[in-house]
């Protein structure tokens, strides 16, 4: 694989963690109006949350921390076989 092309494979999770926040940030506000005016109950909004937020701590994790990391352990690594 390329420099090129792991660079758009890391933009592309990188908007796709965006995408999916915005949704979820929008989707959640309506659902917690919803509840909060015909349910008088958060359950709902509380189910949604919780599942929907597992996916998008794993897009935020798979867009930034674990690739950087995974980078960074990478050229340690190939430093100390250099030396």
């Amino acid at each position: 694989m390329n420099i090129r092309e792991e660079a758009e494979r890391r933009v592309d999770a990188k908007i796709k963690f965006q995408e999916n926040l915005y949704k979820y940030l929008i989707v959640n506000t309506i659902i917690a109006i919803i509840c909060f005016a015909f349910l008088q109950s958060f359950w709902l909004l509380f189910f949604v949350m919780f599942f929907w937020g597992l996916g998008v701590l794993d897009d935020f994790f798979n867009a930034y921390s674990i690739w950087d990391y995974r980078e960074e352990m990478i050229s340690k690594e190939l430093s100390k076989m250099g030396d």
